[in-house]
């Protein structure tokens, strides 16, 4: 369905051209980017601060370690493996537990050590990083999805993307994973988003391939029953990335996990626009909002949510 750009302009969208003109190229410092565009920088970054991620394992950064491996996975029954310099999850593989010799992907696929002795070469030589430059090999704890969220993604785990605007969160989604998306939270492949009430963390709107929906297209849940727990909590993790990167606009992922609460996945300095699709409305009014605030009074994080909460809500 087309939409006319006196419409677009009406709700607020927020065009590629402007995002790159006004809000990344002017409050993102490029010497700054190294420390978003690497997982491995963004992890010990994020420990620093005490903001909470999924837990390091080990990492894998010359081609001749992978020969040790087995011995570092022996007690290891789910885990991700991850590139540091990756980007639109690729060449993340999700293992959720072992079967005698073989390990078994979140898609349900069965893989051997040499497949992942192959995969982490294939990391190390740059397959899926920015560019094509060497990489280095990423292995973390497995994400416990938590119960909310049983029967609303398949075979992967959901996942929040929130826009964050000077600390203050502007604009956030829930990405569900699905068949056609290969168990992925990836709206370019086939994932789900749902666009999430700042104030309360329900389900507003809800899209696939840019198309309305109302259940998820795997498990037929109804997705308009979606409230995600811990709303604040989210909320603050967020806003937190700004002080932690002093990137004026990018984009957080967060994960609730069952046993350890809200984790940082990673930071996006140059976060897509499909999220305003997702929400049914664009992100152009309140970054302006936020931009006339006199942000002197919102130094702390807590501060800066209860702003959004009280100013963003679309549930009133």
């Amino acid at each position: 369905m087309l939409i006319s750009p006196l419409r677009l302009s009406k709700l607020g969208m927020l065009g590629m051209n402007c995002r790159n003109r006004d809000f990344i190229g002017r409050y993102n410092r490029r010497d700054l980017y190294p420390l978003v565009d690497n997982k491995l920088l963004t992890k010990f970054l994020a420990q620093e601060h005490n903001v909470a991620t999924p837990q390091l394992q080990f990492v894998v950064r010359e081609q001749h370690e992978i020969v040790k491996i087995e011995q570092q996975l022996a007690n290891m029954n789910g885990f991700a493996i991850k590139p540091a310099k990756g980007s639109g999850g690729k060449g993340i593989w999700v293992i959720t537990h072992r079967e005698g010799d073989h390990f078994i992907k979140s898609s349900g696929a069965e893989i051997t050590l040499d497949d992942i002795r192959r995969h982490m070469s294939n990391t190390l030589a740059g397959l899926y990083s920015l560019g094509g430059v060497n990489d280095e090999v990423i292995v973390e704890d497995l994400i416990e999805i938590d119960d909310c969220f049983e029967g609303y993604s398949f075979e992967g785990v959901p996942d929040i993307r929130i826009v964050v605007f000077h600390g203050f969160p502007v604009m956030a989604m829930l990405r569900l994973a699905t068949h056609a998306s290969d168990g992925k939270a990836n709206l370019h492949q086939g994932a789900v988003g749902v666009g999430l009430d700042l104030a309360t963390g329900r389900c507003l709107n809800a899209v696939q391939h840019g198309m309305p929906i109302e259940e998820h297209p795997d498990t037929k849940r109804p997705l308009k029953d979606i409230k995600v727990p811990d709303w604040h909590g989210m909320l603050t993790l967020a806003s937190r990335c700004y002080d932690m990167t002093e990137l004026g606009y990018i984009g957080v992922d967060l994960v609730l996990d069952a046993n350890r609460g809200p984790e940082l996945l990673e930071l996006n300095a140059r976060p897509g626009l499909a999220i305003q699709v997702a929400n049914g409305f664009g992100l152009l009014p309140r970054l302006r909002q936020i931009e006339k605030l006199n942000r002197k009074h919102y130094t702390q994080a807590d501060e800066r949510v209860e702003y959004v909460m009280q100013h963003f809500s679309r549930l009133d």
